[in-house]
């Protein structure tokens, strides 16, 4: 592909995961059928409400910022084929990050794939051998035994990381942290990026 639909791009802050408080311009791609209840960014799902932008543009604007991380997330970023995209982007010099459900098969060159698989569509088992992160959205307790069958998918080397849902999260912390403390090789991601008001 030439062009995707952009829902938004941004220069930001990241506030999750294991490059959480590093500079990261953020492209985030409409079109997404994974149907989270509690999506925050449902706006993303419908494609065909967001103007499409050419890979030449969007390598352009991620050029203006001083990042070196570029993070493709969605929406359902792997819905697209994304070989065009990172290549542009590798070659401009950038590292490029994805964020994925998991839901559909990856394409293009990633330094880095976020992995968090979601109840709502089923993650194949391909994405999750090739995951750096496997990111748990925590919403009620048997999220915690979704983690847990998640983890036997990854490669060792995976990072691990609880996350609680935004509304949810004064019920969440306490059981996540506890949880933590009993399955030592996990961490907690906490949405920096909303305690610090940013996009």
């Amino acid at each position: 592909m030439d062009s995707f639909p952009v829902m938004e791009h941004f220069y930001t802050i990241q506030g999750e995961g294991n490059f959480s408080g590093a500079p990261a311009y953020f492209v985030r791609l409409g079109g997404c059928d994974v149907g989270c209840v509690w999506c925050d960014v449902k706006d993303s799902w419908d494609a065909a409400k967001h103007p499409t932008m050419d890979i030449e543009t969007i390598v352009a604007h991620c050029k203006i910022a001083k990042a070196k991380i570029v993070v493709i997330t969605g929406g359902e970023p792997a819905m697209y084929n994304l070989a065009k995209l990172t290549e542009a982007l590798k070659i401009a010099g950038f590292r490029t990050h994805i964020e994925t459900s998991g839901a559909y098969s990856l394409t293009g060159h990633w330094d880095w794939i976020c992995f968090s698989p979601k109840k709502f569509k089923k993650p194949l088992i391909e994405v999750a051998t090739l995951a750096n992160e496997l990111k748990v959205i925590v919403f009620n307790k048997s999220d915690f035994l979704w983690a847990a069958e998640h983890q036997k998918l990854v490669m060792q080397d995976c990072m691990l990381f609880l996350q609680p849902e935004w509304g949810r999260e004064k019920e969440m912390n306490p059981l996540i942290i506890n949880f933590v403390k009993e399955n030592t090789e996990w961490r907690i991601s906490l949405q920096t990026h909303k305690y610090l008001n940013i996009p």
